[in-house]
């Protein structure tokens, strides 16, 4: 600040400086109402939070969707993604609450089968956008990935495509499982009580609770299974040399969504006991929870709920590729001539 444009009611002294200027100099008191402001904000991140988000995101945005109107299939991407991802988890959530219920359970503890769709209305909030981040970064990922390696390293392409969409989704989807899972458990009512005490009690890092183990399980599945998926799809399609039908998308989307969900059903378990035990912190982290799991339980717990999880991942992938398929060639279809290549 200029010594000049101090308002006059501010107390300050005169004093010359080594190179012979003249300055003004604040008392004590007028310098801490100056620079309240300004701690206070150093005390409060929130508000820089609040300034980021309401100046800059939306200039961020608005940059953002004139260079997405120029690859109509990224934004065809996420729609079908956003519209696959919401309908999986509005058909099948019963199933992804046993299976939560079953793991969560310690020693021989019952598993309530009342209030199946505990959370489901928030969950969805969460699982809209995240669907749609993820396939927004996959497909352009997997487009790049395909024509950077050679024919051979495909599945390379796919498995790179399917860890960068997980890592990129990750940010809205951890949030969205923690209340979810907790939610399952009978820990809290509705989704913004959930957000509200989880901040109160654990800070806003509590939302993201597990979110090294929620990694550890989600980047390996989500690469597995889409690289399964597609490199069924790619080899399909060569030995029939036509398109895939609807039935062929969503058989194939089950057997690639089976086959991931029983090989990372331990990860699973994992991931969902640091995110449901909350202040109690029972566990300190990934290994002290293998290690007390295998100590007080058994190695077989960590394979709990795998019953209800290949059938909901399995069932899940066929509704999930199917519909996303569907809603891609749709959409497509819609797609002006002139936008009809990538």
């Amino acid at each position: 600040m200029d010594p000049q444009s101090l308002p006059p009611n501010v107390s300050t002294s005169h004093k010359i400086s080594s190179d012979g200027l003249q300055y003004k100099k604040c008392d004590l008191k007028e310098e801490n109402r100056l620079l309240e402001p300004v701690r206070a904000r150093e005390e409060n991140p929130f508000d820089i939070f609040r300034v980021f988000c309401v100046s800059l995101i939306p200039s961020m945005a608005l940059n953002l969707v004139p260079a997405l109107w120029d690859f109509p299939q990224v934004l065809e991407s996420i729609i079908a993604g956003a519209t696959a991802g919401v309908v999986v988890e509005a058909a099948l959530y019963p199933i992804d609450t046993i299976k939560t219920r079953l793991q969560a359970a310690r020693g021989g503890g019952k598993v309530v089968l009342k209030g199946l769709y505990s959370g489901l209305g928030g969950n969805l909030v969460g699982v809209l956008p995240a669907s749609a981040i993820f396939l927004g970064v996959y497909e352009p990922a997997k487009q790049k990935l395909l024509k950077t390696f050679p024919e051979n390293l495909s599945a390379f392409a796919h498995l790179t495509a399917g860890a960068l969409g997980g890592a990129a989704s990750s940010l809205v989807r951890v949030p969205t499982e923690v209340v979810k899972q907790r939610m399952q458990t009978g820990q809290f009512a509705s989704a913004p009580a959930a957000v509200r005490l989880i901040v109160a009690k654990e800070g806003f890092r509590g939302l993201y609770a597990g979110y090294g183990s929620f990694l550890l399980r989600d980047l390996p599945f989500d690469a597995i299974q889409f690289c399964i998926y597609e490199q069924l799809r790619m080899g399909y399609k060569l030995a029939a040399q036509r398109d895939l039908n609807d039935p062929e998308n969503a058989i194939i989307g089950a057997f690639a969504g089976a086959i991931t969900g029983a090989v990372t059903t331990p990860l699973d378990v994992i991931k969902t006991r640091l995110m449901v035990q909350g202040s109690s912190k029972q566990y300190k982290g990934i290994l002290d929870c293998v290690r007390t799991i295998m100590r007080e339980e058994g190695t077989h717990t960590l394979m709990k709920g795998i019953g209800p999880r290949v059938l909901w991942i399995g069932i899940g992938g066929s509704i999930f590729f199917g519909v996303l398929e569907k809603t891609k060639e749709m959409l497509a279809k819609k797609r002006p001539e002139n936008q009809k290549s990538f």
